[in-house]
């Protein structure tokens, strides 16, 4: 009698330097998820912090969407004792080094848990380091790490989730193109959808009728995203539609942050309606109704995007999407008229624009829908982890 033995995939190991909202984070949590629970591939994390203090925010790890989103999917998530400023100590290098000898494929969220790798090296295993940023020279010291492993040979790729991201890396690095594969951004199809129930019952928390247009911004509140574009637009677009309504989710988007409300009082604050159409709701954990009751979804971000998830989110449950030109912003959104200058005049006839044509945007985002799915995505992933996985033993 013949036995077929099934063997397990590759063990890997994701490295995030910590557990905080952000669209990275949640894009990678996804992958790691889909790929553990559809493939022969076993994944694991190890966070190199367990809270961190960001826009005016604390973030315990256990308080974070994308690790609760791994523990139920029963992904062994380990994490460092220690904040993002703290240097690594002896204990917390031994732990990693444990961790990088029990895996056959690091992969690397973004550049910054390099400084780590940079001083345990990678025993030998293959590095892919996931990109998600068009600027890289904004991540400082992160970026020299980059380039330290690279010329060291222990870079095995870095993977682009945009076009914009594998060009800026290429200039600032000199890696060369091929070990610069791009993996675009997608997103959960069955859970970002146009869903009627969910409008109403959001509209109505947000007292917003139908036909009072709402827009939305996902973002933290960081100079990157450029808030005070958005506020400033909001000033001229209430004065093309005094019953708009604005939804700000993200890290610091709240009343507690005082640069925001400093912000708002600066240039909304002598508007009638603000405590009744602003509507700043910080981090929030279920973004799927949130975009389905929007009619816009803007982006007004100065730099440093690649693949923005809140556009592809928000297109997939029937926003229309409104953004400054950064990374493949202008590409992803697939019409040059939701393409704006950053000027707040422009943002705003850009929005208002988008609002009055919205079902024919809608139409047309509809009929490609399939493109922004996540699952090419996840597909990609495998095949390029199987690829540079050492060979099972039998």
């Amino acid at each position: 009698m013949n036995f077929t033995v099934v063997q397990d995939g590759p063990q890997v190991l994701s490295l995030y330097e910590g557990f905080f909202s952000g669209g990275a984070r949640i894009h990678h949590t996804a992958v790691v998820r889909a790929l553990d629970a559809t493939t022969s591939q076993r994944h694991r994390v190890l966070s190199l912090t367990n809270r961190v203090q960001r826009e005016f925010t604390a973030q315990a790890i256990e308080n974070d969407t994308s690790y609760r989103r791994l523990a139920a999917a029963g992904v062994p998530v380990q994490a460092l004792d220690r904040c993002g400023s703290e240097p690594f100590t002896a204990t917390h290098q031994q732990l990693a080094r444990q961790a990088v000898r029990r895996a056959d494929v690091l992969l690397s969220l973004k550049e910054q848990p390099l400084s780590l790798l940079a001083e345990i090296g990678t025993q030998g295993r293959p590095l892919l380091v996931c990109l998600h940023r068009s600027d890289p020279e904004h991540s400082g010291a992160a970026l020299e790490s980059l380039v330290d492993l690279h010329e060291r040979g222990l870079l095995t790729a870095g993977v682009c989730c945009a076009q914009a991201t594998q060009r800026a890396y290429h200039e600032a690095t000199g890696i060369p193109l091929d070990r610069l594969p791009v993996i675009p951004n997608g997103v959960d199809l069955h859970k970002f959808r146009r869903d009627e129930d969910q409008r109403r019952r959001v509209r109505a928390q947000l007292a917003a009728p139908e036909g009072s247009p709402v827009v939305l911004i996902a973002a933290r509140f960081d100079e990157m995203k450029d808030i005070p574009l958005f506020v400033r637009a909001a000033a001229v677009f209430r004065r093309i539609h005094p019953d708009a309504h604005f939804v700000l989710c993200g890290a610091g988007m709240t009343w507690d942050n005082p640069a925001f409300e400093e912000l708002v009082a600066r240039e909304l604050g002598s508007w009638e309606g603000l405590s009744r159409q602003l509507h700043p709701l910080g981090i929030q954990t279920a973004m799927a109704p949130l975009y389905a009751a929007a009619d816009v979804v803007a982006l007004t971000s100065a730099y440093g995007e690649a693949a923005p998830l809140c556009l592809l989110e928000g297109m997939a449950a029937g926003a229309v999407p409104v953004t400054t030109d950064v990374g493949d912003a202008a590409s992803m959104v697939g019409d040059q008229r939701l393409v704006v200058d950053r000027d707040p005049a422009a943002v705003a006839v850009g929005w208002a624009a988008a609002f009055e044509r919205r079902d024919e945007h809608r139409e047309r985002i509809a009929r490609n829908r399939q493109r922004l799915s996540d699952q090419v995505c996840f597909d990609r992933y495998a095949a390029l982890i199987a690829a540079h996985a050492p060979a099972p033993a039998y």
